[in-house]
């Protein structure tokens, strides 16, 4: 297994630096990575700085509480796109999912894609908060809104990725859509454990000491 091309290398902390974006960028190149995920205001330079690399560039929408209007997760898809973004995590409306308006979250989601033009999109579910059922139902509306892959979780939440919601994200999208854990992966056996569960691609901060490197 290429290890490397599974991972998202991640810095998302609020108060990160230039200098600490740029050291992210070139752990990536240099050991392979699929992408580096940072934040909306730090997508420019990272594209800037992996232009001559085959690294890609990820960001988030909506992060963390994944409150927003859709309009306004549009607007920061198209922003994001615009400065480099190649792929787009975008977070689910958690309140709509509490609701069980599956419309609403639909329709949130698919603002996303219809903005992001060629850029991939992975919603992230905040599985820790959810529910089996809304687990489930929330990868279904992914899929049906148009999302490439599903996501377990921001980081920033009570809790991050698990074997069982990786597995159960799997079963309720198939060999449809991709499924990336994320939180809380910091070593190669948990990897392991969650790539067994039917991940494709790794979320974590701790890309290199995934690598043993």
């Amino acid at each position: 297994m290429d290890t490397a091309s599974l991972i998202d290398h991640t810095l998302l902390a609020p108060d990160a630096t230039a200098q600490q974006v740029s050291i992210l960028c070139h752990e990536a190149a240099e050991n392979g990575f699929l992408t580096v995920c940072v934040s909306p205001t730090r997508v420019a330079q990272a594209a800037h700085e992996l232009e001559d690399h085959a690294t890609l560039v990820c960001t988030v929408v909506g992060f963390p509480s994944g409150a927003q209007l859709p309009s306004v997760k549009a607007a920061e898809t198209a922003a994001a796109v615009a400065d480099g973004a190649a792929e787009i995590d975008m977070v689910i409306s958690l309140g709509a999912v509490e609701d069980g308006d599956w419309e609403r979250v639909r329709e949130d989601i698919a603002a996303v894609v219809e903005a992001s033009g060629d850029a991939l999109v992975k919603v992230i579910l905040e599985t820790a908060l959810l529910s089996d059922a809304q687990i489930t139902a929330a990868c279904e509306a992914s899929e049906q809104a148009g999302a490439d892959f599903v996501k377990t979780s921001t980081g920033f939440a009570s809790g991050g990725a698990s074997v069982e919601a990786v597995s159960l994200m799997r079963a309720a999208v198939g060999d449809r859509l991709g499924v990336k854990a994320s939180g809380g992966i910091r070593d190669a056996e948990t990897l392991y454990a969650m790539v067994d569960a039917g991940a494709t691609r790794i979320g974590a901060s701790a890309g290199s000491a995934l690598l043993g490197r």
